[in-house]
């Protein structure tokens, strides 16, 4: 192949899959559907009712938002692929779908610090809380929990742009940063340090950043009654089982992007590359609307409602 002649790449991993791909589509578009359902009944929720219009829930529905927009740049590829003849995809279409993903892992770990401060401040500050983390404040948060992220993913994904390809062969489910490096035969040094650089301060910063949130919790917590150990537990559980199951799944991504194709078995390879795009989506609504009672009385208010419209409607 002409060297930087590829202007299509192919999704090697998808080949020979038979008839167990309409297996996996099927329980790709039921999984898909349940990430949709969920978060967007915790954005309605949290939009519609003016209760929960504080910083807690507003953090909240961001997390349903990036999952929405993450899962968006990889489900509706992966179930046409799955179905499809051809695993074809464009060179500019491999690109963006590599700058979604990894814009809402960063964005991710940008809104668990975004909670872990507010925790930090509703515990350790309690009387300082409304004046610190104001709506004006909060908002100015997530939008910079938003811009830091794309800002610095899409300087590596530009430079992977610049990049001649000689290859056209991707062995992994979707379009990603390392993937698509390791099919330059150009100099690959200014990308490796750039993403070097760029992993630390928006993946170890960002948790850095949390595990010092809650070393501070824990001393507070420490001279704190039992009954204020219990309140700051409750609160602070569903974010920190969130944090770790997300870090978690990162980490399996990272580690599987090291290996060769054929290293490992494929159900394994599809289990720890998918980990971080299925498994929080779902965890999450779920996780903060069964333990906020709140969210949960908000969640069946609503669903009592559609269920008496539909009932008067027929």
């Amino acid at each position: 192949m002409a060297n930087g002649s590829t202007k299509y790449l192919y999704l090697a991993i998808f080949e020979n899959q038979g008839y167990i791909r309409y297996v996996f589509f099927s329980l790709g578009l039921i999984l898909y559907c349940a990430i949709l359902i969920f978060n967007v009944i915790i954005l309605l929720v949290i939009c519609v009712e003016k209760a929960l219009h504080q910083p807690m829930y507003l953090l909240i529905s961001c997390l349903s938002l990036n999952s929405l927009y993450g899962t968006a740049g990889f489900f509706p590829r992966f179930l046409t692929d799955l179905i499809s003849e051809l695993h074809t995809i464009s060179v500019l279409a491999c690109h963006i779908q590599t700058f979604v993903i990894y814009t809402y892992a960063s964005c991710e770990f940008t809104m668990l610090t975004l909670m872990a401060y507010d925790r930090y401040v509703a515990i350790c500050k309690p009387l300082h809380y409304h004046s610190i983390i104001t709506l004006e404040v909060l908002f100015k948060m997530i939008i910079a929990a938003w811009v830091y992220p794309i800002s610095c993913i899409g300087l590596p994904v530009y430079l992977t742009t610049q990049l001649p390809l000689c290859d056209d062969k991707i062995t992994k489910l979707y379009c990603n940063g390392w993937s698509i490096v390791e099919l330059s035969c150009g100099d690959k040094t200014p990308i490796l340090i750039v993403s070097f650089i760029i992993s630390v301060t928006t993946l170890v910063l960002p948790m850095a950043l949390i595990f010092y949130s809650y070393i501070r919790i824990l001393i507070i917590c420490q001279r704190g009654s039992p009954e204020f150990k219990v309140k700051a537990f409750h609160t602070c559980l569903p974010h920190i089982v969130t944090f770790v199951i997300f870090s978690i799944t990162i980490f399996c991504e990272m580690v599987l992007s090291r290996y060769e194709p054929g290293e490992l078995p494929l159900f394994v390879t599809v289990i720890l590359s998918l980990e971080f795009l299925l498994i929080p989506p779902v965890l999450n609504p779920l996780l903060y609307g069964f333990s906020f009672l709140e969210i949960r009385k908000k969640i069946s208010c609503l669903l009592t409602k559609c269920l008496i419209l539909r009932k008067f409607g027929k």
